[in-house]
Order: C-alpha cells, then structure tokens, then sequence
C-alpha cells in the first residue's frame, strides 16, 4: 500500500492549489459555499492528476529505470505492478470525472480536459521540443480556470496569462536542471533534452521571466483591476515576485536544484518567506 500510495505522487498535489487562485482574487474567501466548492476542486484535481501520474509512470518505465532518481519510483522499480496501477488509475479518472460533473458541469469539462491533455503528453507529446513545457503550462491554465469555474466565476484574463507564463518559467528551468544532471545520457531518459542546448534554455527562460514580470506588473496596475479592488495597493506585491523568481533563478544556476520545483520551494525558507508576505500583502491590498 505505501509504495502505491507513493505512486500517486502526493509531493506533487501541491501544484493544485492554484485551483484557489480565482476565489483569492474573487474575494470569496468568506464565502463557505464557494470555499467549500474549491476545496472539492482541489480534491478532484489531486485524484485525476494521481491518475494521470500512474499512466504516466508505466508508460516511461523502463526509461525511468535509468534515471538515477527515478528508477526508485514503485513502478520502475517493480514495487507497483503495471496492472494495479492502471487499475487504480482507471477508477481515480471515473470517480473523479463523475463527481466533477456532479459540483459543476462546466468545471467537468475542465477536468476531463485537463486529463485528456496531461494522458496525450504522456502517450506523445512530451516528446516535441517546446510543445512539451507549453502542455506543462496549459495544465496550470486548466487548474486556475478550473478552480474559478468550480465556484462560478469569471476567470480572469490576466490571471491565466500570469499562470501560464509562471508555469512555463518553473517547466523549463526544470529542463534546464534535467539537462544539466543527465548531460550526455539526457536523451536516453527523455527525448526533448537531447533537442535542447544550455543557452537556448536561459534564452527561453529570460523571455518568460521578463513576460511574467511584466505581465503581473500590468495586471496589478489595469483599471479593471484597480476598479474591481477599489485600490492600487496591489502592485506593492510585483516586489514579492519579483524576488521569487529570482531566487528560484538563483536555486538552480548556483546550487543545482529545480529538477523538484514543489521540492525546491518547500525547502527553501527564503522563498517560503517571500510567499507568505506575497500572501499578507495580498490579503491586506485587496481585502483590508
């Protein structure tokens, strides 16, 4: 049971909380109702995602069994039998779609679009150069909407601009840091990085880095934003991500790591702190 509980990949549920993007930014918080409604959202994602990791690991097992970390996940190593885990995969994507469908018929669709997406990556797609960390990006695009659509709101345009260029900056500084480790055995592990170089990477990077910046930098400043709020205090929060970004910038060009974006951002304490006063400061703009 621990090695197929292992196999869901619990460590990466941390990536749906941006399902709770919408209602933050809804100013919803204190609604129970829509709370409750995000929450489930959450919860559904974290299934369907689980599924989509099973698949995932049986479809790659035997080049995950030449990565010199991934060859310990259950599936590889041969602790998870290919049979249970699409098995259980099967069952987490029905009961998840059906109890989508049952909140909130447009947040259904997201979902099952969600998983189609992530199962395509696995069958083909991670397999084209750029397309690759562009599906990474859609799938943090289907989760904000997701949430927003979970509690019934509008999804902000700038919002999933924001996201998109946030989880294509974490996509690809984790290539860099796969393609760093693996060096001359990277393709053997995953096709892409043998198509990718170093300094088209950091190109790739710097542009999104600059394109996140700038695209927050926008939205916190937009009359429908400042109207929405009633207030302009918001852009005091561009310091926060800016700092968050280059930090992690830092994590991985100075000390190797981004291979584990959740992994990296829990370990370390500067950027926990800079989140949690991106948070306070957050709160205190748009709801004091």
């Amino acid at each position: 049971m621990k090695a197929l509980f292992i196999s869901l990949r619990p460590k990466q549920w941390g990536k749906n909380v941006v399902v709770f993007a919408g209602l933050i930014f809804a100013r919803d918080i204190f609604h129970v109702e829509k709370v409750l409604s995000a929450l489930v959202a959450f919860a559904l994602f974290c299934a369907i995602s689980s599924s989509g990791y099973l698949i995932n690991d049986v479809l790659d097992k035997e080049k995950d069994s030449k990565h010199p970390k991934k060859r310990f996940r259950p599936i590889a190593a041969g602790a998870v039998s290919t049979a249970t885990a699409i098995t259980i995969a099967v069952i987490l994507f029905l009961a998840s779609s059906i109890a989508a469908f049952s909140l909130n018929s447009n947040f259904g669709v997201v979902l099952t679009s969600y998983f189609i997406l992530t199962f395509l990556y696995s069958l083909y797609l991670k397999n084209i150069i750029i397309v690759d960390v562009l599906i990474i990006s859609c799938g943090f695009m289907f989760r904000v909407i997701g949430g927003t659509m979970a509690i019934r709101a509008l999804s902000s345009s700038w919002l999933i601009i924001c996201t998109i260029f946030l989880a294509l900056f974490f996509a690809l500084n984790k290539r860099k840091a796969e393609y760093l480790a693996l060096k001359e055995s990277a393709t053997s592990v995953r096709q892409t990085l043998g198509q990718y170089s170093e300094k088209f990477l950091d190109q790739m990077i710097n542009t999104v880095s600059t394109g996140c910046i700038i695209a927050y930098a926008l939205y916190t400043l937009d009359p429908e934003t400042v109207t929405k709020f009633a207030t302009r205090n918001l852009v005091f929060t561009l310091v926060f991500v800016i700092y968050g970004l280059f930090r992690y910038l830092y994590l991985v060009n100075n000390r190797s790591l981004g291979e584990s974006p959740e992994l990296v951002i829990l370990a370390d304490k500067p950027i926990l702190i800079c989140i949690t006063l991106y948070a306070v400061t957050v709160f205190l703009a748009i709801y004091v």
